[in-house]
C-alpha cells in the first residue's frame, strides 16, 4: 500500500476555533452565575476576585474614587403625586433650569412618562379614568418644565400599573436635519 491509496482527510476548522468557542462559552457561563448569585453576594465575589488578581484592599474598603459625571443623564427628575391628584407634591425648582441646559443640545428631546397607582382611588376625579389623569400628571409636569421644550417634548403614560410619578428625561433623537441648498 502506498499513502495514495488512504482518503484525504476531510477539511475542519482550525483547532483555535474550537478553543476560542470554548473560552466564549465559559465566559457566558461565569457571566451567568454571577448574575445568579444575587445582589447581596456580589460585592464578595468582586473582593474575591480582585484578591485573586493581587488587589491588596477589598473594593469595600477601598477608597472611594470620583467618578465622572454621565455625559448624558437617563431620568432628571421623577414627580411624585397624592392619589387623584395631578398636583406634584414638592416638585423640584430645578426642573425648569436642568431642561433648558438639556435642551441646549439640538440633538436631545425631553421625554415625559406619568403613570398611576392602579388603586380604585387613583383615577381622574371627573372621568374616573386612570390614563386620564396620568395624562394630566404629564402635563403638569411639562407646564413645570415651561415654554423652553413646547417642540421638543413626548408625553406618554404607562399602561401597567406603576407609581404616581412622571418621570423626566432624555431622550437622544439624533443629528438634527440641515436644510438642503
Amino acid at each position: 500500500m502506498t499513502e495514495f491509496d488512504f482518503p484525504a482527510p476531510p477539511a475542519s476548522r482550525p483547532l483555535w476555533l474550537i478553543t476560542l468557542a470554548d473560552l466564549a462559552l465559559l465566559l457566558v457561563g461565569f457571566l451567568v452565575l454571577a448574575q445568579a448569585m444575587g445582589a447581596e453576594r456580589r460585592p464578595a465575589l468582586i473582593d474575591s476576585l480582585r484578591a485573586e488578581f493581587g488587589a491588596a484592599t477589598p473594593l469595600a474598603r477601598a477608597a472611594p474614587t470620583s467618578a465622572p459625571s454621565p455625559i448624558m443623564p437617563v431620568a432628571a427628575a421623577a414627580l411624585r403625586f397624592a392619589p387623584g391628584s395631578a398636583q406634584p407634591i414638592d416638585p423640584d425648582p430645578d426642573l425648569a433650569r436642568w431642561a433648558k441646559a438639556a435642551l441646549a443640545d439640538p440633538r436631545v428631546r425631553l421625554s415625559i412618562q406619568a403613570a398611576t397607582d392602579g388603586s380604585a382611588a387613583d383615577v381622574d376625579p371627573v372621568t374616573h379614568s386612570p390614563v386620564v389623569l396620568a395624562a394630566d400628571r404629564a402635563r403638569a409636569a411639562a407646564a413645570l418644565i415651561g415654554p423652553t421644550a413646547a417642540d421638543r417634548l413626548t408625553l406618554s403614560t404607562a399602561t401597567a400599573p406603576g407609581q404616581r410619578r412622571a418621570v423626566v428625561s432624555l431622550v437622544f433623537s439624533g443629528e438634527p436635519r440641515r436644510k438642503s441648498p
